[in-house]
């Protein structure tokens, strides 16, 4: 006989058997077996029968899920994003069929502090124009690129959460001034902006790590760009939307911001914008967050947060 477990979310009653997992887009189908365990099925490429049967669904960020696959997919109890972000996740179909949305916080978040250090720091030692530089025999020029430091500059998070606090601690030890804004965290008054433009006015370095809602699209924008100093660096690892590319490129046509990096965009991938060509920006096809220990804790998180749903237990984080 099935040993019945109760769903904390609702009444149902889940029996523990052999149930199928679907996954949309590429995961390490070893680990997430692994972590599964013997009584859930992961399928990678699902048919349509596979969806009309699937208990639980495994998601990668590129993945639009929304109301047409809840449709599809009558028996679902459990989405697991890998990530925080669920801008493509129709939240509202999800709470309203009572389906928890898995996210996995803290598992990429060494990985995305790193990957805006590397940013910030190619930018500010102009590792691209001096590669070039080198390779095409020019090195009389060197001068021509003058460098800059972390130390001793003013390193502007705006959002103070595990990857912002985590990004303010290790440039900190670089010998940084940090400067933090997040009016939903509690910031120490040490590393405390009141408010967003004296964070944008005091920084050399502005790195953004807040999710995208309706109130800060384009929270970087004309206005806001002309608060910073004069060649600051400007670096996005959280999403997109958050900056006008238009507005930022003006600003470094112009000379009031020195670099922009980029590792998001308002679109995945994104078509092409006159941004991109401008010798002062360093792109990355959203990957700083995917390391290969921080891509296999994502995975094992969301595995095991499908697992947990699915067999009575709570998860340790939900959207």
């Amino acid at each position: 006989m099935d040993q019945a477990l109760t769903c904390s979310w609702c009444d149902l009653r889940y029996p523990l058997k052999m149930q199928t997992v679907v996954a949309f887009g590429k995961v390490d189908v070893a680990l997430v077996s692994e972590i599964l365990g013997d009584q859930l099925q992961l399928i990678t490429e699902p048919t349509d029968s596979d969806l009309e049967t699937a208990s639980g669904a495994i998601v990668r960020a590129n993945f639009n899920f929304d109301e047409a696959v809840f449709n599809r997919m009558p028996k679902l109890k459990v989405i697991a994003r890998t990530g925080v972000g669920t801008e493509r996740v129709d939240l509202e179909t999800a709470k309203g069929r009572d389906i928890p949305v898995v996210i996995t916080p803290g598992s990429n978040t060494n990985a995305v502090a790193e990957g805006a250090l590397a940013l910030a720091l190619h930018l500010t030692k102009r590792l691209s124009p001096l590669t070039e530089l080198v390779s095409s025999e020019r090195w009389a020029e060197r001068d021509n690129y003058p460098l800059g430091d972390i130390e001793g500059s003013t390193f502007g998070i705006v959002g103070y959460g595990r990857i912002g606090r985590r990004l303010a601690d290790i440039v900190e030890v670089m010998g940084a001034k940090v400067l933090a804004f997040d009016p939903f965290a509690e910031v120490p008054a040490s590393r405390s902006a009141e408010t967003l433009n004296e964070l944008l006015s005091s920084s050399n370095f502005i790195s953004l790590h807040v999710p995208l809602t309706n109130d800060n699209h384009h929270l970087i924008n004309e206005a806001t760009l002309a608060l910073v100093p004069q060649g600051a660096t400007l670096i996005n690892c959280s999403r997109g939307p958050l900056i006008n590319l238009d507005d930022a490129l003006m600003a470094l046509k112009s000379g009031q911001v020195g670099g922009v990096g980029l590792d998001v965009f308002d679109e995945e991938p994104p078509a092409h914008h006159p941004i991109f060509d401008h010798p002062n920006v360093v792109l990355t096809p959203h990957v700083m967050g995917l390391s290969a220990k921080a891509a296999a804790q994502t995975f094992v998180d969301a595995a095991q947060g499908v697992r947990d749903v699915l067999e009575g237990r709570a998860p340790k984080a939900t959207a």
